[in-house]
């Protein structure tokens, strides 16, 4: 699943309150305007793109809209993200033109010795600690 609307609809400040509010209760419209002190309008245009998202669920009770959060999708996006943490860091091979690592102004792969730890860790991918060489 492309989870980049529901990184989009949970950016906003105003989104989130919403989304964390809805989770501890079930809201109209309304009564969501009053929590947060702004106003109808407002939450119905947050509440839109939360629903675009995938992240609303929508009740009718009378003549209101009840809205409650998708706890599957806010779960299932949680689990990706967290997935992210674990990937493995690779080791950048740089391609002459292509890559800031061969640029003179930073580190040619050629004379990585010369560079300072954090060069050789963010340029050529090396898991070094950051202390800066004598030749950089």
């Amino acid at each position: 699943m492309d989870y980049s609307s529901v990184l989009k609809a949970l950016a906003d400040e105003s989104r989130w309150k919403i989304v964390t509010t809805l989770l501890e209760h079930n809201y109209c419209v309304r009564a969501l305007a009053g929590n947060l002190g702004i106003t109808e309008s407002a939450v119905s245009q947050h509440l839109k793109v939360l629903r675009e998202a995938g992240l609303l669920v929508g009740t009718k009770k009378g003549h209101y809209m009840h809205y409650e959060i998708n706890r599957d999708l806010l779960a299932s996006f949680a689990s990706e993200l967290l997935a992210l943490t674990g990937m493995d860091l690779k080791v950048c091979t740089p391609q002459p033109g292509l890559c800031p690592a061969t640029d003179p102004v930073f580190c040619s792969e050629s004379r990585t010795e010369s560079c300072s730890d954090e060069v050789k860790h963010f340029c050529h991918g090396h898991n070094l600690p950051f202390d800066e060489c004598a030749d950089s």
